[in-house]
């Protein structure tokens, strides 16, 4: 139920709530008897226990709310903390990268088709990117894989990762598998 509707059953139970109560006291004065008395009484006490349910619903519904928004706000300052945090270090990789492609006399558009590579992009979608055909992008793949001396796109992601993955050993000895 949203809001909206929330609060018009509220307003609801509220004015059965009151007709009743001005109802039982009209019917007191009359000296209607004690039994009609006591189920309009009732009827009231459910459009009490109505309202009081409705309004703890919300009470609770917002807290909830206000303790995502609160664990939401966290994670992203959290988030932006590791992106600025790990910003230098990503640079210093590209820069690191950049050097090694240079190392291997690699074109600008061979540079471009690797870093395109290395972030894991189809040739489909290294040419849709570039703005040229799949045959050319692996044309070019094919060049960087020559000059650099290796067999393919996962042995290029290995030079430049190997080193940066936590050895294998290290998780065994924090007793994991």
């Amino acid at each position: 139920m949203n809001p909206k509707e929330r609060w018009v059953m509220v307003g609801v139970l509220g004015a059965i709530a009151v007709l009743v109560a001005s109802d039982l006291i009209t019917d007191s004065r009359e000296g209607v008897v004690l039994w009609h008395l006591m189920m309009e009484g009732i009827v009231g006490l459910f459009a009490l226990a109505g309202i009081f349910y409705l309004l703890r619903g919300t009470i609770t519904l917002r807290h909830r709310l206000q303790k995502e928004i609160d664990s939401f706000s966290a994670f992203k300052r959290e988030a932006e903390a590791w992106r600025v945090e790990s910003k230098k270090y990503i640079e210093g990789l590209a820069v690191a990268i950049d050097q090694q492609l240079t190392k291997w006399n690699l074109t600008i558009s061979e540079k471009e088709v690797a870093f395109l590579l290395l972030k894991g992009l189809s040739l489909k979608e290294v040419a849709e990117v570039r703005g040229t055909t799949e045959k050319t992008a692996r044309v070019q793949s094919m060049a960087i894989y020559l000059k650099a001396g290796i067999s393919g796109r996962s042995e290029l992601s290995a030079f430049f990762l190997e080193d940066l993955l936590v050895p294998n050993d290290c998780n065994v000895s924090n007793g994991e598998t």
